[in-house]
């Protein structure tokens, strides 16, 4: 039997198997986001504040991996929810992973001052800290700030933000460096150990637009400092220069040109942010930009809404091996925004989004307490011979943000 088989048939047992009307109503929807705040408040979260990240399943336990950007997508997700069904244990939730979260700032290396640990650990270890790992968890520590009109939490990622401008930002190029050294403060400008096995490096091996997150945009909302602003639109204009045709950028890791997969989130992040330039400048080259790349990932997904892990712009059909909740649900975003600013061709492919949401959940009374009410995000990998399965949080934290745009867009006037 080949592994996806396998796969699906675990998840068959795993997911909801009541038949479900052909477009689920405010209730189904409501449901869906009340279920999964309690999944997000209650298990992903530990008793720090900070994300557990992904469950092995076959193991029964817990693993980190990046945890500050894994930590701020659930507090981004908490955030989006509390405003529609007014939780307070969901803001309780979210200000406790905002306070893990800030904990992370750097204030006694001078090298570092402003900055954040946020290390990558798993393959590369603790000792780096990555852009992406700090930027993809500031939207819901600016949003924290918006909502509880604490300080301290925008305060804090403006900082780090600041610290990233002044020591990773190359506007020559139009990219940032990826990685700092945690105790020197030293910007890794030649070999990135994402690459250990590369003897010739290039810069797009070292750096990349690195807009994902937009912590510069935020920031510059934050401070008023013009120079985040003017960075952000740079990096954007850069994003359009180093676009593929297919509107994704091959170029870059976690995407693979050797044999033409795309990751699944990774160009959606850098979508986002070509939207964000153009609320900023109303200037439709970011749009027409961010909506070559909703059109890959609407041709990669499924007539049921699914989207797998590894896709491919070459014509080879997707790897069925990962099921990836997490880009179902932000292709979900980028496609409910394109469609507000009149792409209606996005519109199919978002309701399919909400679907596959609402029916791709571990039920409530699931006999794995680590599972209920989460949102089907499976990473199928070998490790030392051994399957190593796992149920990651990211599609619960982005599965939350969805339903609650869908939400918004459907049922916040009823």
């Amino acid at each position: 039997m080949k592994k996806h088989s396998i796969l699906f048939s675990m998840l068959l047992a795993a997911t909801i198997s009541h038949a479900q009307s052909p477009t689920p109503g405010k209730a189904e929807v409501l449901d869906a986001i009340k279920g999964c705040t309690a999944y997000a408040t209650n298990v992903l979260l530990d008793e720090s504040g900070k994300s557990r990240c992904d469950y092995n399943m076959i193991k029964g336990k817990w693993y980190p991996y990046e945890e500050p950007w894994h930590t701020g997508q659930i507090i981004l997700g908490l955030l989006d929810a509390y405003k529609i069904t007014k939780d307070t244990q969901a803001l309780d939730a979210a200000r406790k992973a905002g306070d893990w979260w800030i904990g992370l700032e750097i204030k006694n290396n001078p090298a570092l001052k402003g900055m954040v640990g946020a290390t990558h650990g798993d393959e590369i270890g603790n000792d780096q800290i990555v852009f992406a790992t700090v930027s993809d968890g500031t939207p819901g520590i600016f949003e924290l700030t918006r909502v509880t009109g604490d300080q301290r939490y925008a305060r804090v990622a403006s900082n780090a933000a600041r610290w990233m401008m002044e020591n990773m930002y190359y506007p020559e190029k139009g990219v940032c460096y990826d990685l700092a050294d945690l105790k020197t403060g030293e910007v890794l400008k030649e070999n990135s150990p994402f690459y250990k096995n590369k003897k010739e490096q290039t810069l797009d091996d070292v750096s990349r637009p690195n807009t994902e997150g937009s912590p510069f945009k935020d920031a510059y909302e934050f401070t008023q400092d013009k120079r985040f602003k003017e960075a952000h639109i740079l990096l954007c204009n850069s994003l359009i220069e180093k676009q593929d045709k297919d509107g994704i950028w091959m170029r870059y890791m976690p995407n693979h040109s050797e044999v033409s997969s795309f990751h699944p989130r990774f160009n959606l992040w850098y979508a986002e942010s070509l939207l964000e330039a153009y609320e900023m400048t109303k200037d439709k080259k970011y749009l027409e930009a961010a909506a070559r790349t909703a059109r890959t990932y609407a041709k990669a997904q499924k007539g049921d809404g699914t989207l797998f892990y590894d896709n491919y712009t070459d014509g080879k059909p997707s790897d069925k091996g990962s099921v990836c909740g997490s880009a179902v649900a932000f292709a979900g975003i980028l496609w409910i925004r394109l469609a507000g600013y009149g792409y209606n061709e996005f519109n199919p492919n978002y309701e399919r989004s909400l679907e596959w949401i609402i029916k791709n959940r571990y039920t409530a009374n699931h006999p794995d307490p680590n599972l209920r009410g989460g949102v089907i995000n499976t990473r199928m990998r070998m490790k030392k011979g051994q399957i190593w399965l796992t149920q990651r949080d990211v599609g619960t934290s982005f599965g939350l943000r969805f339903l609650a745009a869908y939400y918004n867009l459907k049922f916040k006037q009823l």
